[in-house]
């Protein structure tokens, strides 16, 4: 085997071929794996938004045991914030959901005493999958 100046005997590395190969095999495990991680992500999302309403329940049923009704929808949830006949409220701030979206409160509600719900994703009413609604009487 003739040596030239400059050059190995032996070249180390991998062909372009193994590179493909390689990546083309990444492509397809991230393919697969991605779907899953997103909806666990976005369940997360969901039972967060969940959790930050079960609190603004518990707020709510307080409110109501102090003054024998829920706030007027017109009071909104800015009623647990200063309550009439109060120094302190029964929040110190009222949360947003997960999306960075008010909270949708009305009373009477049309599904109960009160309807309390996130407004999904997409921040408008309605919609599917997560982009839909979020409400208190979804249990």
């Amino acid at each position: 085997m003739k040596q030239f100046p400059g050059r190995q005997a032996l070249q180390r590395g991998f062909t372009l071929i193994e590179i493909m190969v390689v990546v083309i095999i990444l492509g397809i495990l991230v393919s697969l794996i991605a779907p899953n991680i997103f909806g666990v992500l976005d369940d997360a999302e969901v039972t967060a938004t969940r959790v930050q309403m079960r609190n603004l329940e518990i707020a709510l049923d307080t409110y109501r045991m102090n003054h024998s009704r829920y706030p007027t929808t017109d009071q909104g949830l800015e009623a647990l914030i200063n309550p009439p006949g109060r120094e302190r409220g029964y929040i110190d701030s009222i949360p947003k959901d997960q999306w960075d979206n008010e909270f949708q409160y009305r009373a009477p509600g049309t599904k109960g005493d009160y309807d309390l719900y996130s407004l999904g994703r997409d921040g408008q009413e309605g919609g599917e999958g997560m982009d839909a609604d979020i409400g208190n009487w979804q249990k």
